[in-house]
């Protein structure tokens, strides 16, 4: 039964707190510049659960899709389609029969008493500085959680350190083509004529090189590598061509996924994947990669003893948009030591991470809109529920993660210009406050209508990614 109940409360626990922290932010904004909030709801439509506390109701709501809190506002009636609920006053004298507002209160405010609500508790009433504040509220909270969620880990789990210096894989880059020279079980013994003594050594030696190129010395020779400048793509895909050598011993397999479906377990340490050897992780995975959706064949050696064992990966879309790739759901086993690191150590980190992350979000919207990245690649609630599902079999830094990402990619999608959403309503209020006077009530109107049909249109594509990427895993397709 807890293993049915599981997927169920990651999802909602994943959902719950990036939600609850994002209009947690806009609430704490109104309150601090005086806008009247009388509810604070986790999801739409009709309550499931409320409790009024202060002259705010809290609200779990039906439809787990969001949430919101509705603030006091002269343009009460575009807002109430969406959030329900009326800023109206109850009445003073109610007769018998009439029906009253759960929470009445006959000294309370509109929407709980009869009392209506003060000019200057009205968010139009505000400057366009508080306004912006509370806009923006929301998504500074999200990527404060995940800077704050980045910051822990690296705290609590310091700087991973593998001491390997054996290259596991090469990969071609059209750029260095002496990487060729370099190959499986070579050696790294200095870069740039300086010692390294652990593969953090060799990135660092990367990151700090200065000029166009880079000599690596290795039990074989010395080999010279064109690296571009600092901080370039071309220095990124060089540096990230080589990597470590990784022994292929499955450390954990996360339930449910193919590799446990499959009879694969923690410990074994895999011989041949579809007929080939291996001696890497990497060997592993570029097979399981390549084979989405298809019976792979994998010969592993589990307390001393050859097993066969046979494993259809399930099939995701590619970051780039290009063919599906294929997943089993296994962690290799860990080879890397963490070492203390300070407070500040872990700020930088945390603030590095959450920020790269960013960036990494931003670009794929830009090559969504210029059309090098296929919407296919997009993915919705289901998605996300069975991420937050694998992410709970892994563990409690993986769940944590994926809350930090998703927070992240909520923070960077309501910026974008689309009324309803954080970023429109900002325009709408700066263009408000150049032209002079508010916009007028069919102008909003269209933009609400516009808002949601762009939403709307979103989440009929990622739910179509999603139910067809199901359907296609559960089919073996």
């Amino acid at each position: 039964m807890l293993s049915g109940i599981l997927p169920w409360l990651a999802i909602i626990f994943v959902f719950g707190v990036v939600i609850f922290v994002h209009e947690l932010g806009h609430f704490l904004a109104a309150k601090a510049t005086g806008v009247y909030a009388p509810r604070f709801s986790i999801g739409f439509g009709p309550a499931i659960w409320s409790r009024k506390w202060g002259e705010t109701e809290y609200v779990l709501a039906s439809v787990p899709l969001g949430g919101y809190v509705r603030m006091a506002s002269r343009d009460d009636s575009s807002m109430a389609i969406l959030e329900g609920g009326t800023e109206q006053p109850a009445p003073e004298s109610p007769t018998e029969g009439e029906a009253l507002p759960r929470w009445y209160d006959p000294e309370a405010m509109a929407p709980f008493g009869p009392k209506p609500i003060p000019e200057n508790r009205l968010f139009e009433s505000k400057t366009l500085a508080a306004r912006l504040v509370i806009m923006l509220a929301g998504v500074t909270m999200n990527m404060l959680l995940a800077f704050v969620i980045y910051c822990a880990m690296a705290y609590s789990q310091g700087i991973p350190l593998l001491r390997t210096r054996v290259i596991g894989d090469v990969r071609a880059v059209a750029s260095a083509p002496s990487l060729s020279q370099l190959h499986p079980g070579d050696t790294v013994r200095a870069i740039a004529g300086r010692t390294v003594s652990s593969w953090n050594d060799i990135d660092r030696r990367f990151d700090s090189a200065t000029g166009p190129t880079i000599t690596l010395t290795t039990n074989r020779g010395t080999v010279s590598i064109p690296v571009g400048a600092p901080n370039s793509a071309t220095r990124d895909s060089v540096a990230s061509a080589i990597v470590p050598y990784l022994a292929p011993v499955i450390g954990k397999v996360v339930g449910g996924m193919p590799a446990a479906r499959g009879g694969l377990a923690g410990g074994d340490s895999v011989v041949t994947v579809a007929g080939d050897t291996v001696h890497t992780w990497y060997e592993m995975t570029s097979h399981v990669q390549q084979s989405p959706g298809k019976k792979v064949e994998f010969v592993v050696i589990r307390q001393g003893a050859r097993k066969t064992i046979t494993v259809r990966p399930d099939s995701v879309p590619a970051d780039d948009g290009g063919p599906p790739t294929g997943i089993i759901g296994a962690y290799q086993r860990s080879d890397i030591e963490h070492l203390p690191i300070s407070v500040g150590q872990a700020l930088a980190a945390g603030w590095q991470e959450t920020w790269g992350i960013a960036g990494s979000v931003v670009t794929a919207l830009r090559r969504l809109l210029n059309g090098t990245l296929s919407v296919r690649s997009l993915s919705g609630p289901v998605e996300i529920g069975h991420a937050s599902y694998v992410a709970a079999q892994a563990g409690w830094a993986m769940v944590l993660r994926l809350i930090a990402i998703i927070s992240i990619n909520l923070a960077v999608f309501n910026l974008l210009p689309v009324p309803i959403l954080d970023g429109g309503q900002i325009l709408v209020n700066v263009a408000e406050a150049v032209k002079g006077s508010a916009l007028s009530l069919r102008t909003r109107e269209y933009l609400m209508r516009f808002g949601l049909a762009v939403i709307a249109l979103l989440f009929v594509i990622v739910m179509y990614n999603d139910i067809t990427r199901l359907v296609k895993n559960l089919l073996g397709l």
